[in-house]
């Protein structure tokens, strides 16, 4: 299977990656969000930069690897497939970071070619299994320790769960929605477990 990457895509992912840190970043610790703002109320910049690396490591390459496992099956199926960035969806994301909620839906890979209906939502199925299976990875790491591991494992965790349950909603252009439009048996199979992790790590983790 040849997988290539034009300069273009590279540019999006490498975009997107970054935004996506720092959107996660500005959310998951509004402080800094309010530093910004008013400069007087002690912002730290070495903080800020340990929190973006962990975003980057966490909810960063649970996004780079989620649209990479699109591509990769939709390329095993014959398809032409290339990840495009939605740039006006990743500023949302940013400034809604900073306002204290979040919408991260920075682009998508768009293939092209003869796929069959199962074709296609095995395509789409890839990107929340690959976020279920990034979470469980990330899981034990919360009780590994030292601190700073264990903020990785629970980030890593909480992310892809919420990650997969999300992208499993039949609803407009998310995965799940192709997944029920090829078959309702592996839509149920699927969504019931990826919505009851994504519960988990909203209410628990």
């Amino acid at each position: 299977m040849n997988i290539r990457f034009s300069a273009r895509e590279l540019r999006d992912l490498l975009v997107a990656w970054g935004a996506l840190g720092l959107a996660f970043t500005l959310f998951l610790q509004p402080g800094f969000g309010q530093s910004l703002l008013q400069p007087g109320m002690g912002f730290s910049s070495a903080t800020f930069v340990g929190a973006l690396v962990v975003s980057l490591f966490t909810a960063g390459i649970g996004f780079l690897l989620h649209e990479l496992a699109h591509k990769v099956v939709a390329i095993r199926f014959g398809q032409l497939a290339e990840f495009r960035a939605d740039y006006s969806m990743l500023l949302l994301a940013i400034v809604g970071g900073l306002a204290g909620f979040l919408f991260a839906a920075p682009g998508a890979v768009y293939h092209r070619g003869m796929v069959t209906e199962r074709e296609n939502g095995l395509i789409a199925l890839a990107g929340p299994m690959t976020n279920v299976v990034l979470g469980v990875l990330f899981f034990p790491l919360i009780f590994a320790g030292p601190s700073v591991v264990t903020e990785i494992g629970y980030r890593g965790a909480q992310i892809n769960f919420l990650l997969a349950g999300f992208n499993m909603l039949p609803w407009g252009p998310l995965d799940g929605k192709k997944v029920q439009q090829w078959s309702t048996t592996a839509f149920l199979a699927t969504v019931v477990p990826c919505v009851l992790l994504a519960l988990y790590a909203l209410l628990v983790l």
